[in-house]
């Protein structure tokens, strides 16, 4: 059965990677296209590497999630806050992030209804500059979360924290000086915890993409 699970939320990448993520680069690039003109006039009045310094933004995706030892795979739109801070090596430029996510993801197979109702993550990202104002990354690092089950039969609900890990990729156009605007993929992982409802360890898979909004400082 598990196995069955990691092949299906491999499938689940796959189709995430190859069907919505390139369209949403495309449109990225092609507004980075448009952008760069201003993006060029604008660099060099900031006295300092153009990417460098702190941000803040918002996002708004859709998640798709599948729970270990369980056929419920919980879907729904997800969105959230992000906060951070770049460092520019000419070319390359890397920091660290922190956000925070809330969702809707749910799902109910027989008795058990399962859930994600908020997650985060901590994490580092390093990318290259295709040109003064298109970035492109990986990130990973650190993820936790809630997952909460009921049982729609007696109504009896159970949450629990769990830690895990995440990795992803993306891509951010700056369309000014300040602001910037992404599209990036991520795979987060929270690992099992033993759950009294089902009787089992249950932890959940989350592919998540996601389109936003950074404003630098």
């Amino acid at each position: 059965m598990k196995m069955q699970i990691i092949l299906r939320g491999t499938e689940w990448v796959q189709v995430v990677i190859m069907k919505r993520v390139p369209g949403a680069l495309v449109l990225l690039a092609a507004l980075g296209a448009f952008a760069s003109p201003a993006a060029a006039q604008y660099a060099p009045q900031t006295g300092r590497a153009f990417w460098q310094g702190p941000y803040v933004g918002a996002n708004l995706g859709y998640q798709w999630s599948a729970i270990t030892a369980n056929p419920t795979r919980p879907n729904g739109f997800a969105g959230g806050a992000q906060i951070g801070y770049n460092w520019q090596s000419n070319q390359f430029v890397y920091g660290v992030e922190a956000d925070l996510q809330f969702t809707g993801a749910d799902d109910t197979f027989a008795p058990w209804k399962f859930s994600n109702p908020w997650f985060g993550t901590l994490r580092g990202r390093a990318g290259l500059l295709m040109s003064n104002n298109i970035l492109v990354y990986a990130t990973g690092g650190f993820a936790y979360g809630s997952v909460r089950v009921e049982n729609t039969f007696t109504g009896a609900s159970e949450s629990k924290l769990h830690p895990g890990w995440v990795l992803g990729v993306g891509m951010e156009v700056a369309l000014t000086t300040n602001w910037s605007a992404r599209a990036e993929y991520l795979y987060v992982n929270l690992s099992d915890r033993s759950y009294a409802q089902t009787g089992t360890s249950n932890g959940i898979e989350n592919n998540l993409f996601r389109l936003g909004v950074n404003y630098r400082f």
